[in-house]
């Protein structure tokens, strides 16, 4: 019975006048709460520290403690919970005050039996109410991350805020971005925020098909319609039905194939290879692609009505150069995926990282935290753990000043950058001259010059 009693809720009523406090307590015991109640508020504030309920019922006057020392304590320790006042002395200022420092409600003695029962009740569904939204919250912010997407640069803030309002459509959306910037995560995260996220996401990357195999793919095919066609297949369209599907490197797609795939979306149907029966379904499609797709129909290698059919709602993501702040959350939450142990990266490693070019963008990363991590025993990664390849080609060119947006000192810039190259190849020789000049391409009279002229120990 005291478990059926939690379920409906724990309700801590606060009352120094006995007969109120049992009346309050048979009440609400009636009515199948969990109540425990306390004869002053030093107590009620003793019981707030130690446990949490769903409900707090206060007097104000009270010895020790009053009613608004109590709805402090609870609006400290247990922000979720409810406060509702009650009094026999109330007034319209001691109403508002109980108001504005967060009171759910409250009311005057004497009050009628079903007007309690019916502010513990109403009470009690918003409490409810908001922790079905906070679950929710935490579920998408959890699941997707919006999340498996990772960012906090100002582009991906865009995006993130972008993503949701896209979802909400059913409008065709086309994904544009380098390979390897995360344009699938994209496309599930569209679906899985959509009104279609208890129905399939299928996905198909358009590239890997040769074209008689991709059209059966896409649409099914029926028994004898081709040399091997040894049984009636169903397409990713049908088992996308009420769905979404995903067309991955959309811009690879044969001409031949184009037709068909802009009738689906002009008339939501088409007929599996071989058949005679338009198939009508309910699908979203999101499409991505990692080439210039405006010059393809500018060529005529991809047709202008199509594109228009799928670039209703456009989302580019950003390559992963133009937003290097996300490197460092990126790097953390690779190092948790693939390390055993706790692992750390040095600043002078992040700061290789960051100063890369990353072509292959969040994949390449991905790739090479997960090289790092099996070739190294050590807890914290320093520079001397990146692949030389990442090393040397990690310049910082790209971090220098562009001609017209800022004061430039030429002799100043490259000082700094020899310098650095300087330190460096000492660094990686262990400090053994001879060997820092092979690594720079240096003779070693030249690279001891350098080091006299820059004053370098």
């Amino acid at each position: 019975m005291e478990n059926i009693k939690s379920l409906k809720g724990r309700i801590l009523v606060v009352e120094d006048e006995k007969s109120m406090r049992e009346v309050l307590t048979m009440l609400l015991e009636e009515e199948g709460y969990d109540i425990v109640s306390v004869s002053d508020g030093l107590e009620g504030i003793g019981l707030i520290n130690d446990n949490i309920f769903d409900i707090v019922i206060t007097d104000i006057r009270m010895p020790k403690a009053d009613g608004f020392e109590v709805l402090r304590k609870v609006k400290e320790v247990l922000p979720e919970t409810l406060v509702v006042m009650i009094t026999a002395f109330g007034t319209t200022e001691s109403a508002i005050e109980a108001m504005k420092q967060g009171a759910y409600d409250y009311i005057y003695k004497p009050f009628k039996i079903d007007e309690i029962r019916l502010v513990i009740r109403k009470a009690l569904e918003k409490k409810k109410l908001s922790e079905e939204i906070s679950l929710l919250r935490d579920k998408v912010q959890s699941s997707f991350k919006l999340e498996n997407i990772i960012g906090k640069s100002a582009k991906m803030q865009q995006l993130f805020k972008l993503i949701p309002r896209v979802a909400q459509s059913n409008s065709n959306v086309l994904i544009t971005g380098e390979s390897g910037s995360g344009k699938e995560l994209v496309a599930s995260a569209l679906h899985n925020l959509s009104l279609r996220k208890d129905k399939n996401f299928v996905t198909i990357n358009c590239a890997t098909f040769p074209e008689g195999l991709l059209e059966s793919e896409l649409f099914g095919h029926m028994k004898g319609s081709f040399t091997g066609a040894v049984y009636n297949k169903q397409g990713l369209f049908e088992i996308a039905d009420s769905g979404t599907i995903f067309l991955d490197e959309i811009g690879e797609m044969p001409l031949t194939i184009q037709p068909k795939l802009l009738r689906v979306l002009e008339n939501s149907t088409f007929r599996r290879v071989g058949g005679v029966t338009d198939i009508k379904v309910d699908v979203r499609v999101i499409s991505a692609t990692n080439k210039d797709i405006v010059e393809a129909v500018q060529s005529g290698r991809f047709r202008e009505d199509l594109f228009y059919r799928l670039n209703v709602v456009p989302v580019n993501i950003p390559p992963l150069r133009e937003r290097k702040d996300d490197i460092p959350l990126l790097v953390e939450h690779f190092l948790g995926r693939y390390a055993k142990d706790a692992k750390k990266i040095s600043p002078d490693a992040l700061k290789v990282l960051m100063n890369y070019h990353w072509k292959g963008n969040i994949r390449e990363l991905e790739n090479i935290i997960e090289r790092i991590v099996l070739l190294t025993d050590k807890e914290l990664i320093t520079d001397d753990d990146i692949p030389e390849d990442i090393y040397l080609k990690s310049g910082k060119s790209d971090t220098l000043p562009e001609i017209g947006e800022s004061d430039i000192n030429l002799e100043e810039i490259v000082e700094k950058i020899e310098i650095d190259y300087l330190t460096k190849a000492l660094e990686k020789a262990n400090g053994i001259k001879t060997e820092a000049a092979k690594l720079l391409g240096l003779s070693f009279r030249s690279f001891r010059h350098r080091l006299y002229k820059y004053r370098i120990k």
